[in-house]
């Protein structure tokens, strides 16, 4: 909707990371080869599970699903920045870029609740473990993930009812390497202070949620494991939770500069720099954090590829 003096735009143009056509050429070759092994680490990830009998438990089937969400997450932004990199001037229609920051909240949520999920998977089985089977049943785990997908729809569509009850008009250039909201509402001509606090309260409720989940798992496994008198049921205990938490400090670590620090405390370029991190090297690093510190990961893998190694 736009108002009488307003030409209304109707396609953005994507600045990207840099201009440099040198560092640019350098830039694409570098995401390239990680969007190649976050895809091939977390299809090799889907599969492993699908295919593995050992690994059909509730912590395997989240890991597959977050493995599909990374995917999800990682194709919403790299194809278009790999792109920019190609070319002088990015252009993407409103719709699309729409589309890309609805696409990119989505799995950007599901994937917080999905954290949160793990983590108190973990709990139930260290410090229930005699229930594990009752309270971890199939059916709670779909609902759980259902949860998940449906948290992850719900703060995009705020996001997204918000940002399209708004007019385009002038200034076309987002200064970002993909349509994220923030950069989307500078250029926005209504001026409505809702779009700007009911998202981000919303994406606010979201992470102090999902964190509290997961600081609260882990305090009763902590005291749960401190119970333990041998050395060796501590560390199996610990080794359980040990990938989950890296992959836990990683991406909460980012978005806690991104979403809730001030904004005023660094630049448009760090901002893109941290943008990166959990857009794209997250989705990459998760399968190899899982895969590399967990020996029934790589006990499973070591069997199919024996296996297919038989039967070729």
């Amino acid at each position: 909707m736009s108002d009488n003096n307003c030409s209304t735009v109707t396609e953005f143009i994507i600045l990207g990371l840099t201009d440099d056509p040198t560092l640019c050429v350098i830039l694409f070759v570098i995401f390239l080869g990680v969007y190649a092994v976050t895809l091939v680490g977390n299809l090799s990830i889907i599969i492993l599970v699908r295919n593995t009998s050992q690994l059909h438990t509730p912590m395997y089937l989240f890991l597959s699903h977050l493995a599909f969400v990374d995917i999800g997450y990682s194709s919403s932004v790299t194809p278009l920045m790999l792109i920019n990199f190609l070319e002088d001037k990015n252009a993407i229609p409103l719709g699309g870029c729409v589309a890309q920051m609805c696409s990119t909240a989505t799995f950007g949520t599901t994937e917080c609740f999905l954290l949160a999920v793990m983590a108190y998977d973990r709990y139930v089985a260290i410090c229930s473990p005699l229930l594990y089977s009752t309270n971890m049943s199939t059916k709670v785990c779909i609902l759980l993930l259902i949860i998940s997908y449906v948290g992850g729809c719900v703060n995009a569509w705020i996001f997204t009812s918000f940002l399209l009850n708004r007019s385009f008009c002038g200034p076309n250039e987002i200064n970002h390497f993909f349509c994220d909201y923030s950069p989307l509402l500078k250029l926005s001509y209504s001026q409505d202070d809702l779009a700007e606090i009911f998202p981000s309260a919303s994406a606010g409720s979201v992470i102090m949620i999902t964190a509290l989940i997961i600081l609260i798992s882990y305090a009763y496994i902590l005291f749960s494991v401190l119970k333990i008198r041998s050395t060796e049921g501590r560390s199996k205990a610990f080794s359980t939770c040990t990938s989950h938490l890296t992959a836990v400090t990683l991406s909460y670590g980012t978005i806690t500069f991104i979403y809730v620090l001030p904004k005023s405390n660094y630049s448009t370029d760090e901002n893109k720099v941290v943008s990166v991190f959990y857009t794209v090297m997250i989705p990459m690093l998760n399968p190899l954090i899982y895969s590399l510190r967990n020996n029934e990961v790589k006990g499973a893998l070591r069997k199919l590829m024996s296996r297919k190694h038989l039967f070729s």
